[in-house]
């Protein structure tokens, strides 16, 4: 029979001494050493046993004990995975199993994450990941290896939280060093937070799992960072499993000014794939072909999301933007503005040209103002994600109270 975790801390590399527990049914707790290795592909415990054969990871658990994600200080502070169902339910994230044996990429290291801390600019005279001078095309793309391969220092954690931090210095396009401290605190959230965070009242039918990212930059140099030696950003990303019925929710300002959203980051994407109604955006997340939108601070909302007709479940992330602040453009060019971005970002991941893929997955991403910091000024940038399964028509109303769209109105959207 198959063991629920509660919670369970598993041999962290940074020296705590933690142990897995398992709860039965009349609420005690006995130690396990390892977990049931039957689970299958796509379920959280076949995720949990895979990650423990390269990490030792952290499990997070609410208060019920099946709303659980698993995080890893060594692989970049990443909240891997979540399930709202323990061990033998769906695994949400996206893990990409073959890079963990994979010899070291140059340019990226996709190991997967439902929520992992990325910074920005990708591109532009300030960018973070292209040398000054290169030309900003594939070849010459490096992810910085702080937020790629290098481990993160774990700082505190008990059975429903964790506190990382990195410490880490780079150079950007214009060949300002930028002397930083990085800080991860993940928390998971019981039932009453969701509630709270997004106006909502949860049914008994329901099953339901969120955790709140709290992510912040702080300059550990002795200059301060400006329009003119450029600034870093905060950059969360959200990879989740792809299905043919999924389709990404961006709810935007409609009296806004300008276009609604960027559209040709990988080339523009086809129209049967993308619609606008009414103050929604929808965005095919199939994971069948490759494409990238965003939107500005000014038409982006705080909240952004994905549901799968089939399965009928609900994903949801809120997020904080400011409007009234700087945001970083990244496309890969130095020819545009610098300082005109995106807020908010989805993409849908799908076969390359040479026919190779690095997924399937689909993301949902935001990121913070442009960090004009002085010395030991500090930046925050919050980033919560939550999703509900269970009774289709319970998980419909929660779409509808926080989307005011329906499910109808998802299918009629292609």
């Amino acid at each position: 029979m198959k063991k629920q975790l509660a919670f369970a801390l598993i041999g962290l590399s940074s020296g705590i001494l933690l142990t897995a527990c398992q709860q039965n049914k009349k609420g005690e707790t006995s130690k396990q050493d390892t977990v049931n290795t039957t689970y299958k592909e796509g379920q959280f415990g076949y995720d949990l046993e895979f990650l423990q054969k390269y990490d030792s990871v952290l499990i997070l658990s609410n208060e019920s004990g099946l709303g659980q994600i698993l995080v890893s200080p060594k692989y970049q502070g990443k909240v891997f995975t979540s399930t709202a169902d323990g061990p033998d339910g769906k695994s949400f994230g996206w893990v990409n199993y073959k890079a963990f044996s994979a010899p070291v990429d140059p340019h990226m290291n996709a190991y997967g994450g439902e929520d992992r801390l990325w910074l920005g600019p990708e591109g532009g005279p300030f960018s973070l990941y292209f040398e000054n001078g290169k030309e900003m095309v594939y070849e010459n793309w490096k992810t910085p290896t702080s937020i790629d391969t290098e481990s993160w220092k774990l700082i505190s954690a008990d059975g429903s939280s964790a506190k990382m931090e990195k410490d880490t210095e780079l150079k950007n396009y214009a060949g300002t060093v930028l002397t930083m401290k990085l800080n991860r605190d993940i928390k998971m959230l019981s039932n009453s937070q969701i509630e709270s965070d997004l106006g909502i009242q949860l049914s008994d039918k329901i099953k339901s799992v969120g955790f709140s990212t709290l992510n912040s930059i702080t300059n550990t140099g002795k200059e301060a960072w400006t329009k003119e030696t450029g600034a870093p950003c905060l950059w969360s990303l959200d990879m989740f499993m792809p299905t043919d019925s999924t389709v990404i929710l961006v709810p935007y300002e409609e009296t806004a000014q300008g276009k609604i959203a960027t559209t040709d980051y990988f080339g523009e994407i086809d129209k049967d794939r993308i619609s606008y109604k009414d103050g929604v955006l929808y965005f095919k997340a199939d994971g069948k072909s490759r494409g990238k939108l965003g939107l500005s601070p000014q038409r982006a909302k705080t909240i952004a999301g994905s549901y799968d007709l089939a399965n009928g479940i609900l994903t949801v992330t809120k997020f904080t933007i400011d409007s009234g602040k700087t945001y970083l453009n990244q496309e890969w060019t130095t020819k545009k503005d610098p300082f005109i971005g995106d807020a908010v970002n989805a993409y849908n991941d799908g076969p390359l040209e040479d026919g190779g893929q690095m997924g399937p997955f689909y993301e949902i991403e935001s990121v913070s103002p442009a960090a004009f910091l002085k010395p030991s000024e500090k930046l925050d940038h919050s980033h919560n994600v939550y999703h509900f399964m269970g009774d289709k028509e319970q998980v419909s109303i929660l779409l509808t109270k926080l989307f005011n769209i329906s499910v109808q109105d998802i299918q009629s959207a292609f």
